[in-house]
């Protein structure tokens, strides 16, 4: 069994949903954010960065990083068609905008909501936050264009990268002016979130 160390609106969203698609076996360890859950003793010990989620594979080894989890989950569940073969060249494609995701999308929310972090001048959080908004636009501009007439970012495909590109659209801090500005961006998130598997999991974070 699978143990997911989770809390409400936060990456856990995408690897519970990976898990659901994928019919695995796993457990929700609530970790809850806003009581500061994440910074116990016994949390840090899993992941000392204190970020949630966390993922108890089956043979007790701990994952963290969602994205990773995701490629994870995928490739133990090949039944569950989750990303394309590893002979397809379709797959190095989902390799390349997963990276892509985290590193730049995931990466550019942090600094939007925390911006604080990321520098030890005072009157230069309200810079690091417009630079970071500037971004989220400018990279999701960029997919925007990749996912052109396509429901999916690989066309008619979907895998597990669609699931994680939604979670991190409804993080922008405007998402129906990001929906204006890149149609097909919601055409790929209405459609992820249609399906029933990720539709259990959207209504336990979002309601």
């Amino acid at each position: 069994m699978y143990k997911l160390y989770w809390s409400k609106e936060t990456g856990a969203l995408a690897p519970q949903a990976a898990l659901e698609e994928a019919g695995a076996d796993y457990e929700v360890i609530v970790t809850d954010t806003g009581s500061g859950a994440h910074r116990s003793p016994e949390f840090l010990a899993l992941n000392p960065r204190g970020q949630v989620p966390a993922l108890i594979l089956p043979d007790n080894s701990v994952m963290t990083e969602s994205a990773a989890m995701m490629l994870h989950i995928a490739d133990a569940f090949p039944q569950a068609n989750l990303i394309p073969p590893v002979n397809d060249p379709a797959r190095a494609q989902v390799y390349r905008w997963m990276f892509f995701a985290a590193v730049n999308l995931y990466e550019t929310d942090l600094r939007y909501y925390y911006s604080e972090r990321y520098t030890t001048n005072e009157n230069g959080v309200e810079g690091v936050k417009a630079a970071a908004l500037r971004d989220f636009d400018k990279y999701f501009d960029m997919l925007e264009q990749e996912i052109g007439s396509g429901l999916y970012l690989l066309g008619d495909t979907d895998s597990i990268l669609d699931i994680y590109l939604t979670m991190l659209a409804y993080w922008h801090p405007d998402v129906d002016a990001l929906f204006a500005r890149c149609p097909s961006v919601k055409i790929l998130c209405d459609t992820v979130k249609a399906r029933p598997a990720v539709e259990r999991v959207w209504r336990q974070h979002y309601g």
